[in-house]
């Protein structure tokens, strides 16, 4: 006895134990309860099949006092006290002129849901002490319930079957029902949570800068610069703290700078083949060539292989090559080759093998004696008579040019015989 009540003992002081994870409130309730000896009789003598379950005929009337606390949202603590009237008795119970039998336990109940569900089942066990006539006892109650929740709140409908197994030599099993109601010593308050505090000021970008004082909003920023990106004044995708030439496009290279022109001809110094000296861009920044060294660029230079003086456009005079045009000569009135003019002439096929580039202009000239025409005609023949030597003599006919200009371009008086000789001449110039 003394051990059963110990184990009641714990089972109350279990309350103070989980206080701090209370669910239920403290709880009270009442219900109209049955308690039926015979059949637990019949489980213990017999079987549980073969026991006569049920039957108002072997209840006896009593009720119940509940006292209920939640541990957890499925565990609830519950504090008991019954009690039966008796009038239905078995012909093995220890006293059979006892009339009320009553008992005071505590039980645990292991709920399948939380209180908010609206049926709720539960199994219990406990311990109870109990007592009838003059005798005590203890019992252990091993059951199910079904929680009910059909009003707002925490008030609850209960119905329970218990089977209670006795453990002291009186036997006293039995059958417990009961149906009631539990409700709230108090209903729990509300948590009055207290208001949010005020939103932070938008900041759209998380820049750190406000959107009130962002004047670029969507797109991260610098203080400084009200919130918007370091600027990039020439748009060459530099920022102008990192760029030295903030208001021209330029590479990252060049710290922002466009590429440099040292010699300022137009030509960056990536193109630019000379960039230490001024050119052209059509020579990739170089100067235009002298290919032959002769003073005369390439551009200016009819002969751009071979040098010649620049007042001869860069060609090189025949006579440099020994080479006399004056001894080319004709009989009077004529085309027709001197000796002395072939021997010339065969000086300047050899130069012309030698110097397979140059191109020969033939330019056959008179005097002002006879009729202009008959003198045009004259030089040209004259003219042809050398470029036939020529070809004959295996020069191309394709750096050949005869011409004859009659009486222009006189190089003497034409009043005086010596003039007159000097006028009727054929020149060459060397073109390439």
């Amino acid at each position: 006895m003394r051990k059963n009540l110990t184990v009641v003992s714990c089972l109350l002081l279990a309350t103070g134990v989980f206080a701090q994870t209370e669910k239920k409130p403290s709880s009270i309730g009442f219900s109209v309860a049955g308690t039926d000896f015979i059949a637990a009789n019949d489980i213990k003598n017999t079987s549980i099949s073969d026991a006569k379950i049920g039957g108002f005929s072997k209840l006896n009337a009593g009720f119940a006092a509940h006292y209920w606390k939640g541990l957890t949202k499925n565990i609830d603590l519950s504090v008991t006290y019954t009690g039966s009237f008796l009038n239905r008795l078995p012909q093995t119970f220890p006293d059979q002129v006892a009339d009320y039998f009553q008992s005071l336990g505590a039980s645990f109940n292991i709920k399948m849901f939380h209180d908010k569900a609206v049926i709720n089942p539960f199994l219990t066990a406990g311990i109870e002490g109990y007592n009838y006539a003059s005798k005590f006892g203890a019992q252990s109650p091993f059951g199910v319930g079904l929680q009910i929740s059909p009003f707002q709140g925490n008030t609850f409908l209960l119905a329970q079957a218990q089977y209670k197994l006795a453990y002291s030599d009186n036997k006293v099993n039995h059958l417990f029902y009961s149906f009631g109601v539990l409700a709230p010593l108090t209903e729990p308050k509300a948590k009055v949570l207290p208001p949010p505090p005020p939103p932070p000021p938008a900041d759209t970008d998380m820049d750190g800068v406000i959107d009130a004082d962002d004047k670029c909003p969507t797109v991260v920023g610098l203080a400084k610069y009200q919130g918007c990106p370091i600027p990039d004044t020439d748009k060459d995708g530099i920022n102008d703290e990192q760029d030295k030439c903030p208001t021209v496009a330029g590479l990252a290279k060049y710290d922002g700078c466009p590429i440099p022109d040292t010699d300022k001809d137009g030509v960056n110094d990536e193109e630019d083949k000379c960039p230490t000296v001024a050119g052209f861009p059509r020579y990739q920044g170089c100067p235009i060539p002298d290919t032959d060294g002769d003073g005369v660029n390439d551009e200016n230079d009819r002969c751009p292989t071979e040098a010649g003086p620049a007042d001869n456009n860069g060609c090189p005079r025949l006579e440099q090559f020994n080479f006399n045009a004056k001894n080319v000569q004709f009989a009077t009135g004529k085309a027709i080759l001197t000796k002395g003019a072939v021997t010339e002439l065969d000086k300047l096929v050899k130069i012309l093998n030698e110097h397979p580039t140059l191109k020969l202009s033939i330019d056959g000239y008179t005097d002002n004696t006879g009729k202009p025409a008959t003198n045009l005609t004259l030089s040209q023949k004259r003219a042809d008579a050398v470029k036939t030597y020529l070809v004959k003599k295996g020069i191309s006919t394709d750096i050949l040019t005869a011409a004859g200009h009659g009486i222009d371009n006189p190089i003497a008086d034409n009043k005086t015989a010596a003039g007159r000789a000097l006028n009727r001449r054929v020149e060459f110039s060397v073109a390439q």
